[in-house]
């Protein structure tokens, strides 16, 4: 059973994944900023007051998270459930063997890692190295990626170019002809990529920090 507690922790969770308030995440979704705001989570009298199913479905929708990610969330005494995910450095990532030509997982050399469950049943795992993504990831940190997520303008993503390059980056703004990658790390140039020269996009759902 899920009390008040877990429900408005997943929000606050979900909030600061994407590197949000509450309140922030209320107004992405279409909502009163201060839908989610303390003074809401109980009446005058104090009585519970719960979020409406309207609203998490819109904060999920905002955000390109899975009820998944967000049962995760709850903490404590929430319903548990994970299963392994592909691992791979994202130094590695760039040879061949690793992806199919839509970004899936394919082939052996993978390692695995327990996650909560994630609804896009291709999603995996990437283990940051160096310090090219600093401050947004850091060597070692563990990023999600979900090949079967809508990318959006402002969303974290790895991209493979037909080279084989992999960045991790910003999505900046996609065009008929072109994707601007805006750079993690401001010492760091942002990027033009051709849609010619890009093999495959995913976005980036989740970070270990």
């Amino acid at each position: 059973m899920l009390t008040h507690p877990q429900v408005w922790h997943a929000i606050d969770e979900l909030a600061q994944r994407y590197g949000m308030t509450a309140s922030g995440l209320a107004k992405k979704a279409g909502l009163d900023p201060t839908t989610f705001n303390k003074s809401k989570r109980k009446s005058a009298d104090g009585r519970l007051r719960w979020p409406s199913t309207e609203s998490i479905a819109k904060i999920l929708e905002a955000t390109g998270a899975s009820v998944d990610l967000f049962m995760s969330l709850l903490g404590p005494g929430a319903p548990a459930h994970r299963r392994p995910l592909p691992l791979i450095g994202l130094a590695q990532a760039g040879d061949g063997g690793f992806f199919d030509d839509g970004g899936f997982p394919a082939g052996a050399g993978w390692d695995e890692i327990e996650f909560p469950a994630v609804s896009d049943p291709h999603a995996y795992a990437l283990e940051i190295s160096g310090d090219s993504m600093v401050p947004a990831y850091r060597d070692g940190d563990i990023v999600i990626v979900s090949p079967g997520a809508p990318v959006r303008r402002g969303d974290r993503v790895v991209a493979k170019t037909v080279g084989g390059e992999v960045l991790a980056k910003e999505l900046k703004r996609q065009t008929a002809k072109t994707v601007e990658l805006k750079s993690l790390n401001p010492a760091h140039p942002d990027r033009t990529i051709p849609l010619a020269e890009l093999r495959w996009i995913a976005r980036i759902v989740w970070s270990s920090q």
